[in-house]
């Protein structure tokens, strides 16, 4: 058993990596976005660069590339596994219900607290074909990069000192603290601790972050096109203005909470026993 101090050395290693992972990937986005923007917005050419760049990230952190001597603990960090069906669709079963559920809570907060909505990119002054693929290569870049680095790297850095849960709740709220540059609101860090839980959970059951990522995609593009857009028109509903969509959307959150709990509850009864090491992809 290691000594109080080295756990805690792991564990910031473990932060760092996944910070430095999520850095990485979402800064060369961040840069080439803004370059073909402004180079020439007509070409979206960033979109394949950056397709390219996820693609060699991925492969180096799965265990390809130098240093060899590194290869199959890189491997062993992303944990990229293959699961059973049964697992995956279980798996995909409670992370879509979650998303529901999170969208409803999400919505309702902002009804419940006064809180500043999200910057979202303007492209209505770009070609339709760019803004396009912008948003569809932004919800590859955050799912890929996160699961990587945070149900990945750290969280298997953490399972490997600390208990599965333990390591789940470290790992959310890391991803919780990648997102304050939204705004140091209770609402949404709230939300996006929950968010992590889910990814998380997902992750430590399938022992695998593949799961989690088309559901991670199909999340940012819920909050990307049916959410944020319309988070500055909510009013406040201690102000009068609970009017029966704000009850829909607490009837929302409730009954998709209960139904994405009942299907992790299922996730755990088929998946692999927890920190068993199924087989990577090759």
């Amino acid at each position: 058993m290691q000594s109080l101090p080295k756990k805690l050395l792991s564990i910031i290693c473990a932060g760092f990596l996944a910070l430095l992972i999520l850095a990485i990937g979402q800064g060369i986005w961040g840069a080439l976005l803004l370059s073909n923007l402004k180079s020439n917005p007509a070409v979206p050419w960033a979109v394949p660069v950056m397709a390219v760049v996820l693609y060699l990230m991925w492969q180096y952190l799965a265990g390809k590339g130098w240093p060899r001597s590194t290869s199959q603990a890189r491997q062993r960090l992303l944990r990229a596994n293959r699961v059973s069906h049964a697992t995956l669709a279980w798996a995909m079963a409670a992370g879509l219900l979650a998303i529901v559920a999170l969208a409803g809570i999400w919505i309702v907060l902002f009804q419940l607290a006064r809180t500043s909505p999200n910057a979202l990119a303007d492209f209505s002054h770009y070609p339709l074909l760019t803004a396009i693929l912008a948003i569809l290569m932004a919800s590859l870049v955050s799912p890929i990069t996160e699961e990587a680095g945070l149900r990945g790297y750290c969280q298997v850095i953490l399972e490997g000192e600390l208990s599965g849960p333990v390591a789940v709740l470290i790992s959310s709220f890391l991803f919780m603290i990648a997102h304050v540059t939204h705004g140091l609101f209770w609402t949404k860090l709230l939300v996006y601790f929950l968010v992590g839980l889910v990814f998380g959970t997902i992750a430590y059951l399938s022992q695998s972050t593949l799961p989690a990522i088309p559901i991670h995609i199909i999340g940012d593009l819920t909050f990307f096109l049916l959410v944020w857009p319309y988070d500055a028109g909510r009013r406040l509903a201690w102000e009068g203005k609970a009017d029966r969509w704000f009850w829909i959307h607490v009837a929302q959150a409730v009954v998709f909470a209960v139904l994405a709990i009942a299907a992790f509850f299922q996730l755990k009864r088929v998946a692999p026993e927890s920190g068993a090491q199924p087989r990577a992809e090759s």
